[in-house]
């Protein structure tokens, strides 16, 4: 890769008028030479085009600090001349309202209301945030994930300001909750019933047995110690400070009638070809059975597939035979279907979801559930938190009821995710792109 390239994608990737001639390092400071790459400017008065060129000027811009280098912007400025007559304006300057406003020397990237981003904490622990909150006093609003560390450093460092708990976080902590349901208690749910008079046989030994071993006998004793101290009286957050436990993994051996239900099994591991699957199947179904041709097609399409990855899939489908019934949706697959907005899925992936939905009462409940809180997060109804929590309380549906009582160590920073206007959505992509550079500079 390129230097410049490299810098264009780190430094100014959402400019697209603005290109990175030279990078330079020296005294811990990165300086950047950049320029416009636009052939002209509209004048800011009149609104006519031009491409004439008046002279130029340089802007110095300081940037987000790359570790603990200074990223300064050298940025040459065209002044244009507008040539329309009877505009008061002769010449006017080309703009870069995406870099920075005008007269401004900093980035367009410092805090939630100007979309950027201020400084960038050596780790994430509570002791660097606590003491840059303390050297930067008047911080009124900390929008934060439900890391304990960074709620922690926001009570040392700034008492008064209100916490907010990431929408975002919210949703793909109850996202994971989701998948824990499916996959540990309904798996089999997902499978279509046998037919009526299906002469399928019943083999000779069991096909079903609980799982033996050291770990498993582990957490038999583990589930049954939990239950044993909760019928003692003590509530979960007692159990998991009595033996030091997580309060996870309390809550989970708590919520768990059997200990049975606490196995997760083996989840599948995503590959790269499951958004193709159902294309590979419909063409197979068709006839077309050469996996050369069927790769070319995937490759054609734009698919990061290797031609090993289409044959594995290939002979799965050729081990079944003519007339059988169609694969059950994977645990992953249900989990999108529940946690995407109902207009966001096609008609046989609607169609599906209803099927398995109608087959599992506590799927159909756990898909309330998060109808529930879709429109809580939405409509920014926190008030109803409280009742949403109790109701999935009741329902003791595995991995939802954890992720529901866990809400209640963190309950004033989610009750005001889930009403103020206050996000850090609008800065998690320069946050993915700090994590990109520190991967890339290790």
């Amino acid at each position: 890769m390129r230097t410049e390239s490299f810098w264009e994608s780190m430094v100014i990737h959402c400019v697209g008028d603005v290109g990175i001639e030279a990078v330079s390092t020296s005294s811990g400071i990165v300086e950047v030479l950049a320029r416009g790459r636009a052939g002209g400017a509209v004048c800011p008065d009149c609104r006519s085009y031009s491409d004439r060129v008046h002279g130029t000027y340089q802007r110095r811009l300081k940037d987000l600090p790359l570790g603990e280098r200074c990223v300064l912007i050298r940025l040459t400025v065209r002044r244009f001349i507008c040539g329309r007559d009877g505009c008061s304006r002769r010449t006017f300057a080309e703009p870069f309202a995406q870099l920075a406003g005008p007269y401004q020397r900093f980035t367009g990237r410092l805090n939630r209301e100007s979309h950027r981003v201020v400084d960038v904490l050596p780790t994430r622990e509570a002791g660097p945030l606590a003491v840059w909150l303390t050297d930067h006093q008047g911080v009124e609003i900390i929008c934060r994930d439900r890391a304990g560390a960074y709620a922690e450093a926001a009570r040392r460092g700034a008492p008064d300001a209100v916490q907010v708990a990431d929408r975002f976080h919210l949703w793909q902590g109850l996202g994971r909750a989701v998948e824990t349901c499916v996959a540990a208690a309904h798996r089999d749910c997902l499978r279509l019933p046998t037919p009526a008079g299906s002469t399928r046989t019943t083999p000779p030994h069991p096909t079903t047995t609980d799982p033996v071993g050291r770990r498993v006998e582990r957490k038999k004793a583990a589930h049954a110690l939990v239950h044993e101290l909760r019928a003692q009286g003590l509530s979960r957050r007692a159990v998991a400070r009595h033996l030091g436990w997580g309060l996870n993994t309390v809550l989970r051996y708590a919520a768990a009638e059997r200990c049975q239900d606490t196995y997760r099994g083996n989840l599948p591991r995503p590959s790269r070809l499951d958004p193709f699957k159902p294309y590979l199947d419909s063409r197979f179904a068709a006839g077309c059975t050469n996996v050369t041709q069927l790769h070319g097609e995937l490759v054609a399409r734009g698919a990061p597939v290797t031609y090993a990855m289409v044959r594995a899939h290939i002979a799965t489908l050729r081990t079944v035979p003519a007339g059988a019934r169609p694969r059950p949706p994977s645990v992953r697959q249900v989990t999108g279907w529940l946690t995407r907005h109902p207009a966001a899925l096609n008609a046989q992936d609607r169609a599906e979801l209803k099927e398995v939905l109608a087959r599992c009462p506590e799927l159909d409940a756990t898909a309330a559930h998060l109808r529930d809180f879709g429109e809580i997060l939405t409509n920014r109804l926190g008030a109803r938190l409280p009742d949403w929590i109790k109701a999935v309380d009741a329902s003791q549906l595995p991995g939802l009821t954890g992720f529901a009582l866990h809400l209640l160590r963190d309950l004033d920073a989610v009750t005001a995710g889930l009403t103020l206007e206050w996000s850090s959505g609008s800065v998690e992509g320069a946050v993915n792109r700090i994590k990109k550079i520190k991967r890339q500079l290790y």
